[in-house]
């Protein structure tokens, strides 16, 4: 093991000198264990305690019942001929069954592959293909995406005579199972009474696959595993060309839930809600596992995410833990009901996924309870966190910045060129240790530009790192406005703007501009009942920020593109503008 994987304690997590580079603690060890072995402990320790609430399907299990039911789907998925390394997929909402196939795969050492609920034909069929997927388990759609038609377009086979289950198509040449869940919508009886296509097994069919060599084989093989195996493999979401599908081990993952829950001491008294989408990282690992390695409840309050259905959820099971992007926070905080219903039971959670407004986390820590909310910051490719505030920071840290290095991680912030910059200098933060990704699942030219030769992996984010070792995040390389020479930050921007009182959400983001290259673009959400016009926020930023962080463009919106994780898209927002004003980008010799 190299040096900088072992480390040294630096308790205090401060810069050890005037540059920008972080070591966490090395107190506490990393388990070298499998997710199998991770469920394992805690069904040896809490299992009869609720593992899992599905409220909208009205299931409850405890921790024996969801061993037993991952036991049952992953001696199935022997049945069906998958083996260790195979990959599966599942194309489904936030269900019981997503949870089963996870735990389900990991039992096996199958790759489970996280397909976003959002995906179209085109990007279902690259997904697929790129990761030679055996076997998929899907829903039959999801709001208006009717996931059946959409994989009868890439392959009609799955209607031809033949044996349910056993599928060759031409263009989904790897995929040979097809799973099929029931419509949560309809009752349970209409449900099993919806065809299915010919060539694919409803989910209670392909659970009766299994007989008593299967199981049988199962604690062997679980067993034999190894924490490095890859185990995961999700797809990130790019703007332009093919998703990369970043690979993360049982190691990696494993590690980063455990330290996840240790920020926000969370104990197996604990209930998490869990609104946030499973196939992502946020929902899979610091939902699902985080929960799992300290035997916390998951409550799931619905297939998508619907602001009072999670509020109804938090109070109804009371709920001490709640995770959520900023987009959904602020959701929640507009609902009526968040003044009605009891919400004292609630004390932490995760905040992540997207710059947090100072104003926002303090309405969450008044309104909801939450006082001991933690920010996260992280990546799909890093499993996902490297930072993270612990509930016992000073309340003015957590809510200004994403915290402190986690446990075996290190962190640097360098300019252009690669070097180090001082402490409050801004610059690409750069992440090593334990979480970083395997790979790029069969492309080694996207790891390589990802990940340089002494294995830091370079995040694309600008950040500053102060004297006490706090982490800020200021934006995006690309999103970084060079306005007339100036350097212009649209996160200080969208922070000063939700102080203005008529303020409900804020976009900020760079549009063309012949003569300075750059200008400042916002889109903005007013509160309910209000009314403005868009030159009253020009006005408020020129009276107290450089006239080069003024907005030059503001548009009043009632909702921004978001993505299937509630993230802005803001190379949406500029498209649009760009669009519409007629800009045009800078000649440049």
């Amino acid at each position: 093991m190299s040096d900088w994987v072992k480390g040294g304690a630096n308790p205090s997590l401060s810069p050890p000198g005037s540059l920008s580079y972080v070591a966490g603690s090395t107190d506490a060890s990393l388990h070298f264990i499998t997710v199998s072995q991770l469920l394992d402990r805690t069904v040896a320790r809490h299992g009869s305690r609720d593992a899992a609430v599905f409220v909208a399907q009205n299931q409850r299990l405890s921790w024996y019942d969801l061993q037993q039911q991952a036991d049952r789907m992953a001696a199935a998925m022997l049945a069906m001929g998958i083996r260790r390394g195979n990959r599966v997929g599942i194309w489904s909402p936030n269900r019981l069954e997503w949870l089963l196939t996870q735990f389900a795969t990991a039992r096996i050492g199958a790759v489970l592959v996280n397909i976003n609920p959002a995906y179209k034909s085109s990007e279902l069929e690259y997904a697929l293909n790129k990761v030679r997927c055996r076997m998929l388990v899907m829903a039959r759609g999801h709001k208006s995406n009717n996931y059946l038609e959409t994989l009868r377009q890439l392959a009609p086979e799955i209607d031809r005579p033949g044996v349910a289950g056993d599928l060759t198509s031409l263009r989904l040449e790897h995929l040979k199972h097809v799973i099929v869940l029931d419509d949560l919508s309809l009752p349970t009886r209409q449900a099993e009474q919806l065809p299915v296509p010919v060539r694919a097994l409803r989910f209670q069919a392909f659970l009766q696959q299994a007989g008593p060599a299967q199981h049988a084989r199962l604690k062997d093989l679980s067993a034999s595993l190894d924490p490095d195996d890859a185990i995961n493999i999700q797809f990130t979401s790019g703007t332009t060309g093919h998703p990369k599908g970043a690979t993360l081990s049982h190691f990696n993952i494993v590690n980063n839930a455990r330290f996840a829950a240790k920020s926000m001491a969370l104990t197996h008294e604990d209930r998490l809600c869990i609104p946030v989408p499973l196939y992502h990282c946020f929902g899979m690992v610091l939902g699902v596992l985080t929960a799992t390695a300290v035997g916390a409840a998951m409550v799931f309050p619905g297939e998508g995410f619907d602001a009072e259905a999670t509020l109804r959820a938090v109070y109804q099971q009371r709920c001490t833990a709640l995770h959520g992007v900023p987009t959904m926070f602020v959701s929640m905080l507009a609902e009526p009901v968040v003044h009605q219903l009891d919400l004292s039971s609630l004390r932490t959670g995760i905040m992540a996924g997207a710059p947090c407004p100072v104003e926002t986390m303090q309405a969450v820590m008044r309104t909801l309870h939450m006082q001991q909310i933690t920010i996260g910051y992280g990546m799909t490719e890093t499993s996902p966190l490297s930072f993270q505030s612990h509930v016992s920071d000073p309340v003015e840290r957590r809510v200004a910045t994403v915290g402190r290095i986690q446990p075996h991680v290190q962190a640097k912030v360098i300019d252009e060129n690669g070097r180090m910059v001082p402490v409050g200098t801004a610059g690409e933060l750069c992440v090593r240790g334990y979480l970083v990704m395997r790979s790029y699942w069969e492309d080694a030219t996207q790891t390589k530009e990802a990940i340089d030769d002494a294995g830091w992996m370079h995040t694309g984010d600008l950040a500053t790192i102060d004297a006490q070792g706090y982490c800020n995040i200021v934006g995006r390389v690309k999103d970084m406005l060079i306005r007339g020479g100036e350097n212009v930050f649209p996160r200080e921007i969208e922070n000063f703007l939700m102080q203005h009182p008529k303020v409900l959400d804020v976009q900020v983001f760079g549009v063309p501009d012949a003569k300075y290259g750059e200008e400042i673009a916002a889109w903005v959400i007013l509160k309910p009942g209000q009314s403005a016009e868009p030159n009253e926020f020009v006005e408020f930023c020129r009276a107290s920020l450089a006239h080069y962080k003024t907005p030059r463009y503001v548009r009043l919106v009632r909702e921004f593109p978001l993505t299937a994780t509630g993230k802005p898209q803001k190379f949406q927002m500029r498209q649009r503008m760009v669009e519409e004003l007629g800009l045009r980008s800078p000649q440049t010799a």
